[in-house]
């Protein structure tokens, strides 16, 4: 699972900094570019459901592989669109193929690694992506320089083949559903773990809410202090490769200590560095915020994923993870939506400032509300005596 999910991530990298650039360069605004921007998350959040159906129904590695061709389809048509519309269109698909692909790898791990050691199996998978991540702006930039702001798709493209061919050749499951998924109520799901969704659930809309707002604040304030293409892909870059160093380090720390001990310093620092941005006025100045909302991403890599993991029932598993992944995606969906409203309303800066308040609540929220996963679990004694 890791080889596809990092070719996977090369491509995202590539792709995620410049689509706010491209609805630009075809003639949206700076407000509608958000609004494009979030359709990619609104995707992912309205395919959450039917994704987690098609899990239980086909297994997981079905469930990638026609995720992925999803997106390869997306990315063609993204890099073809005539317009704004055309491409918001496109952007939408997009985000349906990547929740697809998400829920299924998650359902895959979960399935497959003990609780004991599934915060580093998680950060793991959270850094692999990273790092893809890393390295796909690089890609993009390079390519980009004889194919234009088209090159990243490209990128894209190629790599989401290579991780079809992989999920292909690696991948197994049991032929089918995994054993309990299947034949279950979803509403009956969401019913018995309210309490959950209520407290872990609102603290994942944060985090995925800052992480979804950086990847459209950090783009559309280059643009407003006058940086290209190249500088906004190179500050990305950057910071993914502060998160690339941390992950091992937050997952064990998330096996050692508690998902708290990670997810508290991941929300608070991100929502520092989100307060600091409309201080910034030129590429360093934005690096070093880059580099602070790196390091708080870094800390809770894989964070999202081990939460829902530790939540969720045996039977009903993918259905739980779907409606986990609803409520992360309303952070990714809402993220860059609410910084297209304040935008038009206020200013792009202090659209940025609210979301580090977000950010700040749901930090709260998770000290004070959310219970430990970890304490949850019985402690397994010693093997009885023959």
């Amino acid at each position: 699972m890791y080889l596809p999910t990092f070719l996977f991530a090369v491509g995202q990298g590539a792709v995620i900094p410049i689509v706010a650039l491209q609805a630009t360069s075809l003639g949206a605004s700076l407000a509608v570019a958000g609004i494009i921007v979030a359709l990619r998350g609104i995707g992912v959040l309205a395919f959450d459901v039917p994704a987690g159906w098609l899990v239980a129904r086909f297994g997981e590695r079905r469930a990638m592989t026609a995720g992925t061709l999803m997106v390869i389809g997306s990315l063609a048509g993204s890099a073809w669109s005539p317009n704004p519309f055309i491409f918001g269109l496109f952007t939408l698909l997009m985000g349906c193929g990547w929740s697809v692909w998400l829920l299924a790898r998650l359902t895959f791990v979960t399935d497959t690694v003990p609780m004991q050691l599934r915060g580093r199996a998680l950060s793991t998978l959270g850094g692999m992506n990273r790092a893809g991540n890393f390295v796909g702006p690089f890609a993009g930039v390079l390519v980009a320089t004889f194919a234009g702001l088209d090159g990243a798709y490209y990128v894209h493209m190629a790599s989401a083949l290579l991780a079809t061919a992989c999920l292909i050749a690696f991948v197994r499951d049991a032929g089918g559903a995994p054993a309990g998924h299947g034949h279950t109520n979803f509403p009956a799901i969401v019913r018995e773990n309210a309490t959950v969704f209520m407290t872990a659930g609102i603290g994942a809309t944060a985090i995925q809410a800052l992480r979804a707002t950086r990847q459209s604040v950090l783009p559309l304030w280059a643009v407003h202090v006058g940086l290209d293409a190249t500088a906004v892909s190179l500050i990305f870059g950057i910071s993914m490769a502060m998160e690339m160093v941390l992950f091992y380090p937050a997952g064990s720390a998330m096996d050692r200590w508690g998902r708290k001990s990670v997810a508290i310093p991941c929300l608070t620092i991100m929502s520092i560095g989100m307060v600091l941005l409309p201080l910034t006025d030129e590429f360093w100045s934005l690096a070093v915020v880059g580099l602070i909302i790196g390091f708080g991403n870094g800390l809770g890599s894989g964070i999202v994923m081990t939460l829902g993991a530790d939540f969720s029932p045996v039977v009903g598993r993918a259905q739980f993870l779907g409606a986990w992944r609803v409520f992360g995606d309303l952070g990714t969906a809402g993220g860059p939506l609410a910084v297209a409203g304040l935008t038009a309303l206020v200013t792009l800066g202090g659209a940025s400032i609210a979301m580090g308040g977000v950010g700040a609540v749901g930090a709260a929220l998770i000290f004070f509300r959310m219970p430990e996963p970890l304490k949850r679990q019985p402690t397994p004694g010693p093997e009885p005596l023959s």
